[in-house]
């Protein structure tokens, strides 16, 4: 096999991601799938401790937090997060380095008759059996785990983590998950386990009651953050990053948008969970070194200047008021020129209605994603909500579109899925004669 074999091995496995996912439920989401996969590879999740994470915005940046904390602290460390940015190779990292296209080869390759013994298998499931079987062949101690969709039928949810992370819920995935607030924090609130510790983002009401509830039924215990002792203080914030003080202790992270100080605080209760639950010591100034050497690209990241040139992966109504918020913080006054592509089947009414007012311009587009919607129908969606769209039918057409209206003082900002993220920093990076990020072969 070549990488290029491998990942088109990989991928022919049932695809939710690149096809679309069906309704939430046992019939598409079977746990005793990847149990008994696991289980012919000797149950490789039983041989190091989890952090599971499981939310609507926000996982990625909690995960990295986490992880790299443990990693400052001194723990062997894995990384399991999706979809990635630019490579399939950075869902599986060890001590911070994604896994080689070797090892993705070798797995592969070692996987590939336990997987094909194993009827109904999905790509994630077989996916996570390789980050788990990855993990325990590098003697990793403690991995942290994003959860893939929703969490009580997540392949992730095979572990049995010593704490439970809830980021913050909002709509999303509504068709798959439930179409209030309550039932789609039901969903992921099934990562919680009885008697499990439990750290919970701070949440809207309708999704904390549901996240209470549940924990009261399981008696588990819960930690809500921006309570007690998970106040915390935003500090100075400048273009290259933002300090806060909790506990009396001043803290720094590289990441933009008063989003990520939640995100960051709430990997902080889950440090001082696992030191708790799992008897990890992760001291002060690892904690500290940790967060300031944090790296999660695609969110809020600035590429130029001179117009400034942003990148987010706002993809609901939610993460698209937070992005508005930040924009309004770090770049005041400035004209936006908006270039927007989002997934068919993420709710980007509610991310364009936040987003279009503070727009001059508007450019609608498509990532090389298949499941990326028509510009055609975002361009729609923009006359709805009364505004009128330049339709583009790729990222780099859009961009270049957009900095050829840019004046200096003006705000290109490049958001909407993770996909459209990824193909504006490709094509920053060869428009700038950048280094390209590490990237995967077209299938």
């Amino acid at each position: 096999m070549t990488y290029r074999d491998s990942l088109a091995y990989l991928y022919s496995y049932t695809n939710y991601e690149r096809k679309g996912m069906p309704k939430y439920t046992l019939a598409h989401y079977d746990l005793a799938r990847i149990e008994a996969l696991l289980a012919r590879l000797g149950n490789p999740h039983h041989s190091f401790k989890s952090l599971l994470i499981a939310g609507t915005k926000g996982k990625g940046s909690t995960a990295a937090f986490s992880e790299s904390m443990l990693r400052a602290a001194g723990y062997r460390t894995g990384l399991y997060t999706s979809p990635h940015l630019h490579t399939f190779r950075e869902r599986i990292q060890v001590q911070g380095e994604l896994i080689s296209e070797a090892e993705v080869v070798r797995l592969t390759e070692l996987l590939k008759p336990h997987l094909e013994a194993i009827a109904g298998l999905t790509a994630f499931e077989a996916i996570t059996a390789m980050a788990f079987y990855a993990f325990a062949e590098a003697n990793v101690e403690v991995a942290v785990l994003e959860v893939g969709l929703g969490g009580r039928l997540d392949a992730t949810n095979i572990t049995h983590p010593e704490v439970a992370v809830l980021t913050s819920i909002s709509y999303d995935h509504t068709q798959l998950l439930g179409d209030t607030l309550t039932l789609i924090a039901r969903e992921k609130a099934g990562i919680i386990r009885p008697g499990a510790l439990v750290v919970s983002a701070p949440q809207v009401p309708e999704a904390m009651t549901m996240i209470e509830e549940v924990c009261a039924g399981r008696h588990a215990q819960l930690v809500v953050v921006g309570e007690a002792d998970y106040r915390w203080l935003p500090g100075r914030a400048t273009l290259h990053g933002q300090s806060f003080e909790l506990q009396n202790e001043r803290y720094w992270i590289p990441l933009l948008g008063r989003h990520q100080l939640a995100n960051a605080v709430t990997a902080m209760a889950a440090m001082d969970g696992m030191q708790q639950r799992a008897g990890l010591e992760i001291p002060l100034a690892a904690r500290r070194a940790g967060l300031q050497t944090t790296r999660w690209p695609g969110r809020l990241e600035i590429l130029g200047h001179d117009p400034y040139v942003v990148v987010d992966s706002a993809h609901n109504g939610d993460s698209a008021s937070k992005l508005q918020a930040a924009l309004h913080d770090f770049f005041p006054g400035r004209r936006v020129i908006l270039v927007f592509g989002a997934s068919s089947d993420h709710p980007f009414a509610d991310a364009l209605a936040e987003l279009l007012p503070a727009a001059g311009r508007i450019f609608v587009t498509r990532s090389r994603h298949p499941r990326a919607a028509a510009p055609e129908a975002l361009a729609e969606t923009v006359a709805q909500l009364g505004r009128n769209a330049e339709l583009t039918h790729s990222v780099p057409e859009a961009i270049q579109a957009a900095l050829q209206d840019a004046r200096p003082n003006d705000l290109v900002c490049i958001t909407g899925s993770i996909f459209t993220v990824a193909d504006g920093r490709e094509f920053w990076c060869r428009y700038k004669g950048l280094p390209l990020p590490p990237t995967d072969p077209e299938p």
